[in-house]
């Protein structure tokens, strides 16, 4: 028997028991919800594109900046004011600068504030050099530790100010970006098809224009070029790619943004700004070594690029309508919501002409 009942079971099926009730109220209240669902749903669908298919993009990016900076003793240019190598999609542009010239490796005394460090937290900082041991003087009045390193060492004056290269901020830059979405094997460029190699960018007269203005673009970021210049700083260029790839509403442009990426807080932050050393070798006629170091301030330029785009696929279109048919499910759950009684199937009086309605009724308490 107990065989014959499981098996019997395989073969049923359980039906739910709809119940309709004449409710202005109600009535009205579930037509406005459902209308409210189907105005979000439309709404999300055109607005977000859910009947299109997305891919993120993939980049590629080269820059060229073009300048020419003339200060007391010397003229800038190109090469010696832009760094390479700072960074994965970034460059660098020289905007200050501290120099100790003709530095050999010898014997010499260390400048009063390493030696003060020193003192207080032996190797817990590292010299300009390898301690010997041996106290030197260092001037008249003070005494210092003799290290061997480059002499004479560097010295601990700050950043000129004004910036030596504050005139970099009418310096130019141009980005070249060529971007591919492989789900679409769709490629395109930042670069306009009528390119006019004079435009700048300006958000509102030249927005495709992809050379930009040092002073525009940290102008843009919120910044002062003249204030940034002294200490150095990090800027970001942000290049969204929003890209609809239907035939009908074709759209790829790029979309620029600009932002401070560093502590600007000088009192707060630990090493203000943004510096680093490098140093030139060359050799004295006589086969002696010498070098320039150089302590260099700047604004280290991030291009941050990225993006999405879409293209008509039926099938994400019916995912995307068939996950949002539940929501006119639950708006029958909304006008019983809250209300306390039963089912009762029996025929009741209707206060309408033409006699009683007979039906499962809500009994409320």
């Amino acid at each position: 028997m107990a065989a014959c009942s499981c098996l019997r079971s395989v073969f049923e099926f359980e039906t739910n028991r709809v119940v309709r009730i004449y409710s202005v109220w109600y009535g009205s209240l579930k037509s406005i919800i459902h209308f409210m669902v189907f105005l979000y749903v439309s709404i999300v669908l055109l607005a977000d594109r859910r009947y299109q298919k997305k891919d993120s993009v993939i980049s590629s990016m080269h820059v060229k900046v073009k300048g020419v900076s003339q200060t007391e003793n010397r003229v800038w240019d190109t090469a010696e004011y832009t760094i390479p190598g700072q960074g994965v999609n970034s460059f660098f542009v020289l905007t200050n600068i501290i120099t100790t010239e003709n530095q050999t490796q010898r014997l010499c005394p260390e400048v009063p504030a390493f030696h003060t460090w020193s003192l207080m937290r032996w190797g817990s900082l590292p010299s300009v050099g390898i301690q010997t041991g041996k106290c030197v003087k260092y001037n008249r009045t003070i005494n210092t530790c003799e290290v061997s390193a480059w002499c004479p060492v560097e010295s601990t004056k700050a950043a000129p100010t004004p910036a030596i290269l504050d005139s970099a901020e009418n310096f130019t830059v141009l980005i070249k970006n060529n971007i591919h979405f492989p789900k679409f094997d769709y490629t395109t460029t930042n670069i306009p098809p009528k390119f006019n190699i004079s435009c700048t960018y300006n958000k509102h007269k030249a927005p495709l224009c992809p050379i930009f203005r040092l002073r525009d673009i940290l102008q843009e970021a919120g910044e002062k070029f003249s204030e940034v210049a002294v200490q150095g700083g990090i800027i970001g260029i942000e290049i969204n790619w929003d890209c609809n790839l239907d035939k009908w509403g074709h759209r790829c442009s790029p979309n620029y943004g600009f932002r401070r990426l560093d502590d600007k807080r000088a009192n707060e932050a630990l090493y203000p700004g943004y510096n680093f050393r490098f140093a030139r070798y060359y050799k004295q006629p006589g086969g002696r070594e010498e070098r320039t170091l150089i302590k260099a301030y700047g604004i280290r330029f991030d291009i941050l690029i990225f993006g999405t785009a879409g293209k008509f696929d039926f099938f994400e279109m019916v995912v995307y309508i068939g996950s949002v048919l539940s929501y006119f499910g639950l708006v029958r759950y909304f006008p019983t919501a809250g209300s306390r009684g039963e089912f009762r199937g029996e025929c009741l009086a209707s206060g309408f002409k033409g006699g009683g309605l007979c039906a499962d009724i809500w009994m409320t308490a």
